[in-house]
């Protein structure tokens, strides 16, 4: 496949990861708002619901580890075209789902194009960005996300009540195709050292187990993994318990995801750009450690749909206000042919983690209503806190500048 001779402006290349990035995680959000809808129209138990999320999780964990060695032989462009293709493929396929199997088989396939593009998008940002403009080029484009949160959510959670849970994956599928056919004529392959042993199982288990053996590693990945379970087992059955507890109707549900974007774009973009200027370390644990706060005091807060939007945009600002600046940091601990590797890995563990606070987030809800899943999400977002804090360091410019000439 023939690169770009040219390099495009950074806004460019902002915008199609921009917008890969609001069709992979507008499909994956779109669940939580429509989980009842899903259980009703395929009589699926409340307990087995969370399993749709898990798959997802698992699958995206699986295939991130996989795909990780290959985009730092091959480089990233080649992935991102393969991700966001087969994304567009497993989407529509949803269509076609009318049984609890089928659809959490669909949900795994669509985890199989999200591991393929999780890690890799991030590990773009940082081959093609200095370390300086990262916290601001990861929070451009993770507001993708945020948007996603604003519009595509909403839409696709009236879509849903308007013609079926099908109806929003559809949407999403098209975003995918867009965002494979801009990637592939304006994204460059940066001109970085690539990996150079040849590609096989035996290396690739080789170079994680390398990888693992480094203490900053296994923290960035345990560092994931919490935030991910928190995040799970926060906001899977949140939109459940308002319609159950205080009758929310499901244009009020997709409105608590357009103000939970609407926090994410205000936030998110300038959250990387101050921490390129004051530090990742001081937002990441100072976000944990109000969200642990927040996670604590939401069933007793939380009275009526005002006081949840309140809460929730809360929330999703504390969210912003850590995933750029910790991703950026993230990009900086191994050197750039190792890049891919790392971040599939940390990616791989955090969405298990996701994974599992989905089925934990299932049987808290049952065994002890929501109140069980926000003393969960508290416990396990002060961890990532404590984490961050003991198990990274940022690091000197001196450093940054000494592993570029190396590699």
């Amino acid at each position: 496949m023939k690169l770009a001779k040219r390099q495009p402006p950074a806004l460019l290349v902002i915008l199609a990861l921009w917008l890969m990035v609001l069709a992979s995680s507008s499909q994956a959000t779109i669940v939580a708002p429509i989980l009842s809808r899903i259980g009703e129209a395929l009589n699926i138990p409340e307990a087995w619901q969370g399993s749709l999320v898990t798959g997802y999780s698992v699958a995206l964990s699986l295939f991130a580890i996989i795909v990780g060695p290959v985009s730092d032989h091959l480089g990233r462009r080649p992935v991102l075209l393969a991700g966001t293709s087969l994304m567009a493929v497993m989407l529509l396929m949803h269509g076609f789902a009318n049984d609890f199997i089928s659809l959490l088989t669909v949900r795994i396939g669509a985890g199989v194009s999200g591991g393929i593009l999780t890690g890799v998008a991030v590990a773009y940002v940082g081959d093609y960005f200095p370390y300086e403009r990262r916290g601001w080029a990861s929070g451009w484009v993770m507001s993708g996300f945020a948007f996603g949160q604003v519009v595509a959510v909403p839409v696709g959670t009236i879509l849903a009540e308007r013609y079926g849970f099908r109806a929003p994956f559809f949407l999403f599928a098209i975003i995918a195709a867009v965002s494979f056919f801009l990637i592939f004529i304006i994204i460059p392959q940066p001109p970085i050292k690539r990996l150079e042993e040849r590609l096989s199982v035996k290396i690739a288990l080789k170079n994680y187990w390398v990888l693992l053996q480094e203490a900053k590693v296994r923290s960035a990945a345990g560092a994931y993994a919490t935030m991910l379970f928190a995040v799970s087992t926060f906001v899977v059955f949140f939109p459940t318990w308002l319609e159950k507890e205080f009758q929310m109707t499901p244009s009020a549900t997709a409105t608590l995801f357009m103000v939970g974007g609407i926090a994410n774009i205000l936030v998110g973009p300038q959250a990387g750009r101050w921490s390129d200027n004051i530090g990742r370390k001081p937002m990441i644990i100072a976000s944990c450690a109000t969200s642990a706060v927040v996670f604590t005091a939401a069933p007793f807060i939380v009275t009526g749909t005002l006081s949840a939007y309140a809460v929730f945009f809360l929330v999703m600002i504390l969210l912003a206000l850590r995933l750029s600046p910790l991703q950026a940091l993230l990009t900086t601990l191994v050197p750039e042919h190792q890049r891919g590797s790392l971040m599939s890995l940390v990616v791989a563990v955090g969405q298990l983690g996701g994974g599992l606070g989905g089925i934990a987030a299932g049987v808290a809800y049952a065994e002890f209503g929501y109140i069980g899943n926000a003393f969960l999400s508290a416990l396990f977002i002060g961890l990532t806190g404590l984490i961050v804090w003991r198990g990274l360091e940022e690091p000197s410019r001196l450093l940054l500048s000494e592993r570029k000439r190396l590699s």
